[in-house]
């Protein structure tokens, strides 16, 4: 039996759905979600669907209309989710500031690669809508807790009293979560706590003498992150910890490893680092340098053979739309929920953005004097590359959407494939036009990757929120038409965003910033490395195809858990990918959070408010990292404006040990406190 949805208002039976006030509530909600995913993502290489905190705030707001309905707050969280979700494009393009081509960002070129890959992301996903939501079978977890939040909290016949406080209450978790965790970041940036506990040593002569460590960083953002993640992806990614740090750190910074490498007359990367120097700086060169390669290779198997696994809903998505549309024309009314933009329109659309890609990269070939003569062999093999391989990645990150969420769905795997195969492209293109390598050939390959990724984060929650829609009945179209809306919101605040944060911290790799304390932006940076080794030559190959070997261990062993445990127990191949590249303090603080998120969860399921309390802490999540996420956002601005590197500082530096363990104290018991507090607000709604 169907989910009934709040009922469409009394007085007039017309669906209020796609209203100038929704709009423009999910714009401002899209700004605010985007700069919070920018400072996240450059942060720590992880963005946050924001659908559930944008359809609470939504629903408290919009209360105030007599007027308002279900569908109504799906749209405005749509528009906001979708704008969040742009936020991912900082992936790719901080990669142009890395390889010195940008000394900053320019408005213009930023907003069109958002807006026009955005907009190929929302027309390549309509096609996909019922190969892949509706007839796909996958779960499409954020969507699907989403439409719960928006059937408890909107108006309608059957809402209770007790949906009134819930949505109540969740509005004020947001808030509060938002409170403490910007509270705390200020506090790190006080001096008061440290935002890092980490320890670094090298091991006895007997295990090899090489150097590893491990570390956290306290910082709630993470902690969101982490529960929102859940156990599985989380211990994924410890596993990939793990493997990077305890096992392939020591080795390659060993003594022993270093002569059998020059043995082969290869120069190793631990060999580079001064004699005597510091465990961390030789652990970290040789993770920065040669590990994160390994993890480029685990993750660029599990995007292929994701990919593989997407042929038979590729087709059956294509065929079902066509269908779709030749009802149409032959005159059978559809019904509100079966309405997708039509097939014919979609196309125009994509033309229309196309044309506007193909003016992009002209412009760009033209602004370099080596890519100027070759302008309509780049623009057209530009255009070929992002239709294919854009739509290919269009239904990759939606099918992994729909199983594992947006938030972990393999978009950074999709832009190291896409920048690899950019980049061969490249060199073939210009090997064909006579033109010598120049930076300029990089500079291109990361934008047309960069249109690419556009089209693949924006598909990769489009699908999300359409599952949304389907279970509460919304009309498709009209959605489709928000999705777009969304994508122009949040391609607007982007720049801004980045160059205030360029500015203030700089990133790795790049310029220093006043505080020169470099952003990691790790997808940025190893996409930026990967186009410079494959079109200067100098890629480590053989480290890719060692984390390739691993990916494939990887998928088989996964494989084997799905097998043996009916689907309970997975290790997901990306989720490892990621344990490799991300810092290890990101990453131990990701799990930590996915354990707290576990056992929080495990002790609500005894509970007669089990669900009530499952919605709560995704809340709780959402303000942790919007909190401090907009605090980063704001810190960077300040910096910029005083040019002074630590404007909120009330310590010296040097404080660092005791400002540790303080931190470590507060950050636990707050986060106790945290999960107690949501838990008693859950028993009283």
């Amino acid at each position: 039996m169907t989910d009934t949805p709040a009922s469409a208002p009394p007085s007039t039976g017309k669906r209020i759905e796609l209203t100038l006030r929704a709009l423009i509530l999910g714009c401002i909600l899209a700004v605010i979600f985007t700069a919070a995913n920018t400072y996240l993502g450059l942060r720590v290489g992880l963005t946050f669907a924001s659908a559930i905190p944008a359809a609470v705030i939504s629903m408290a707001i919009l209360r105030a209309f007599r007027t308002s309905t279900i569908w109504e707050n799906m749209t405005v969280q749509t528009v906001a989710s979708v704008g969040g979700a742009m936020s991912s494009i900082i992936f790719v393009l901080p990669g142009l500031v890395m390889i010195g081509w940008w000394l900053e960002f320019p408005i213009w070129e930023s907003v069109a690669i958002c807006v026009l890959g955005g907009v190929l992301g929302v027309t390549f996903s309509i096609p996909l809508r019922r190969a892949l939501v509706v007839n796909g079978g996958l779960p499409y977890p954020e969507g699907v807790a989403a439409a719960e939040v928006l059937k408890v909290g909107s108006r309608g016949a059957a809402q209770t009293e007790s949906a009134v406080r819930e949505n109540k209450s969740g509005l004020w978790i947001v808030v509060l979560g938002s409170v403490v965790s910007g509270g705390y970041a200020y506090l790190a940036a006080a001096r008061v706590f440290a935002g890092e506990a980490a320890r670094f040593f090298k091991l006895p002569v007997a295990l090899g003498g090489g150097a590893t460590g491990l570390g956290f960083g306290m910082q709630f953002a993470l902690l969101g992150a982490g529960h929102l993640i859940g156990l599985t992806v989380g211990l994924a990614q410890l596993f990939g910890l793990l493997v990077a740090w305890f096992i392939a750190v020591p080795i390659m910074t060993s003594p022993e490893y270093v002569t059998w490498l020059n043995g082969f007359g290869i120069d190793s990367i631990a060999a580079t680092v001064a004699a005597g120097a510091p465990a961390e700086e030789l652990a970290t060169t040789v993770w920065r340098n040669e590990v994160r390669f390994m993890g480029a290779g685990v993750i660029g198997v599990a995007a292929i053979w994701t990919l593989i696994k997407l042929a038979g809903p590729l087709i059956g998505g294509l065929t079902s739309a066509l269908a779709a549309n030749r009802r149409r024309n032959a005159g059978e009314v559809l019904t509100l929920t079966e309405q997708d933009i039509p097939i014919n329109l979609v196309a125009g659309i994509s033309v229309a953005a196309l044309v506007g890609i193909a003016g992009l990269l002209a412009w760009f070939a033209q602004v370099s004097p080596a890519l100027a003569g070759a302008t309509p062999m780049l623009v057209a093999g530009g255009l070929i590359y992002v239709v294919l391989i854009g739509f290919a990645v269009a239904a990759i990150c939606g099918y992994m959407a729909g199983l594992i969420g947006s938030s972990n769905s393999p978009v950074s795997g999709v832009g190291i494939l896409a920048i690899v195969i950019a980049s061969l492209l490249m060199l073939g293109v210009m090997a064909i036009a006579g033109v010598p390598a120049d930076p300029s050939i990089i500079a291109y390959a990361l934008i047309v990757t960069a249109v690419v990724f556009a089209v693949a984060v924006i598909a990769n929650d489009n699908l999300q929120d359409l599952k949304t829609a389907q279970l509460v009945e919304a009309t498709p179209w009209r959605q489709q038409t928000a999705l777009i809306v969304g994508v122009v919101a949040g391609a607007i605040v982007i720049p801004f965003v980045l160059n205030a944060l360029n500015r203030a911290f700089g990133f790795e790799g790049g310029p220093p910033g006043i505080a020169n304390e470099p952003l990691a932006a790790p997808q940025a940076t190893l996409i930026s490395a990967l186009a410079r080794g494959v079109i200067g030559g100098d890629l480590r190959w053989d480290l890719i195809g060692l984390g390739a070997v691993i990916g494939v261990v990887i998928i088989l062993l996964d494989v084997a858990l799905n097998r043996v445990t009916n689907g309970k127990m997975k290790l997901p191949p990306l989720a490892v990918g990621i344990g490799f590249y991300l810092p290890a303090a990101v990453t131990t603080m990701l799990v930590i959070g996915a354990v707290c998120g576990w056992l929080y969860e495990k002790g609500m399921r005894k509970t007669s408010f089990a669900d009530v309390g499952r919605r709560m802490g995704v809340l709780l999540a959402s303000g942790l990292i919007v909190g401090e996420s907009l605090f980063g956002v704001f810190n960077a601005g300040v910096i910029g404006a005083t040019e002074n590197e630590a404007p909120f500082a009330l310590l010296p530096e040097g404080s660092t040990w005791p400002a540790m363990m303080a931190g470590v104290v507060v950050f636990a018991v707050v986060t106790f406190a945290l999960y107690q507090w949501v838990r008693s607000r859950s028993a009283r709604v």
